[in-house]
C-alpha cells in the first residue's frame, strides 16, 4: 500500500528510540498516522512541527497498518514561535482538527480553508476573525452547521441577535423576548460583517465552543475541549479592544 499527499503536520511524538509518529491532515487522505524513522534526529525533527506544511508519501504492507511516512518540507510556518498568540491559535487549530476528525477520511472542503488559516496564523495578519469562521466551518464537517440566515421564529432576517442553544438556528431580538437571557449572543462577525472586535469574536468563539463541545462529546467521552482551545481564548481575552 502507498500513496502520496500534501498536508499540514498536527502532532508529533516520540516513537520508540529514534522514530516519531506524526499525524497529518493530508488533502485526500483526511486525518492521517504514521511512523517517520529517524523522526527525533537533529535533522529531520525541526522539520516536524505542528502547522507545518509538508508533503509526504506513505506506505504499509497493509491499509489497517499504521504505516511509515517519508516526509518532505514544503513550508515550515516556523513564525509563530515568535508570537505568542499566533502560536496558540496554531496549536488551537492543530488540536481541534485531531480532536473533531475521524482518522483517514477526506475533508477537502475544509482542508481548502484550513491552509489559508495557517498561512494568516503564520503571517501575523488579522486572523482571529478567520479562526472563528474556520470553526463555524468545522461544525459544518461535523455534520452541526448553525443556521444563521434567518430568525428561528417569524423567519425574518433583520435584527438577528441571538442563537438558541439546542438547534444552533438564529433568533432574532423582538422575538427572544423573555427568553433571551436563555440564548446564546450572535455577535455580527458571524453574520460575516467585518473582521468584529476582539469581545465579538470571543463571543462568537463561545457560541462554537458550545456546539463543538455538545457534538464532539460521544466521541470524546464527556472530555472538555482541547487545552490548546482553552488557551487561544484566553490569549484572545487578553488583547486590546
Amino acid at each position: 500500500m502507498e500513496w502520496r499527499d500534501e498536508g499540514a503536520l498536527l502532532s508529533v511524538r516520540p516513537h520508540g528510540e529514534s522514530a516519531a509518529i506524526i499525524e497529518v491532515f493530508t488533502a485526500e487522505h483526511g486525518r492521517h498516522a504514521g511512523v517517520v524513522r529517524g523522526g527525533t534526529s537533529r535533522r529531520i525533527a525541526p522539520v516536524l512541527q505542528p502547522g507545518a506544511q509538508v508533503q509526504v508519501v506513505w506506505r504499509a504492507r497493509l491499509d489497517d497498518h499504521i504505516g511509515a511516512f517519508t516526509v518532505e518540507p514544503l513550508r515550515s510556518r516556523s513564525a509563530v514561535l515568535s508570537d505568542r498568540l499566533a502560536l496558540a491559535g496554531m496549536n488551537a487549530a492543530c488540536a481541534m482538527l485531531r480532536c473533531a476528525l475521524p482518522e483517514r477520511e477526506p475533508h477537502p472542503v475544509l482542508w481548502q480553508a484550513t491552509m489559508p488559516l495557517l498561512d494568516a496564523i503564520d503571517r501575523g495578519m488579522d486572523w482571529p476573525a478567520d479562526y472563528l469562521r474556520w470553526e463555524l466551518q468545522l461544525l459544518d464537517e461535523i455534520g452541526f452547521g448553525l443556521d444563521l440566515g434567518t430568525c428561528a421564529v417569524t423567519g425574518a432576517r433583520d435584527d438577528l441577535a441571538y442563537v438558541s442553544p439546542k438547534t444552533g438556528r438564529a433568533v432574532s431580538r423582538q422575538a427572544a423576548g423573555e427568553w433571551a437571557s436563555r440564548l446564546l449572543p450572535l455577535p455580527q462577525v458571524m453574520m460575516g460583517q467585518g473582521t468584529g472586535t476582539m469581545a465579538e469574536i470571543i463571543a462568537g468563539l463561545t457560541v462554537t465552543g458550545h456546539f463543538l463541545g455538545r457534538e464532539l462529546s460521544p466521541v470524546s467521552k464527556g472530555r472538555a475541549l482541547p487545552e490548546a482551545r482553552a488557551r487561544l481564548l484566553d490569549l484572545l481575552a487578553r488583547q486590546p479592544s
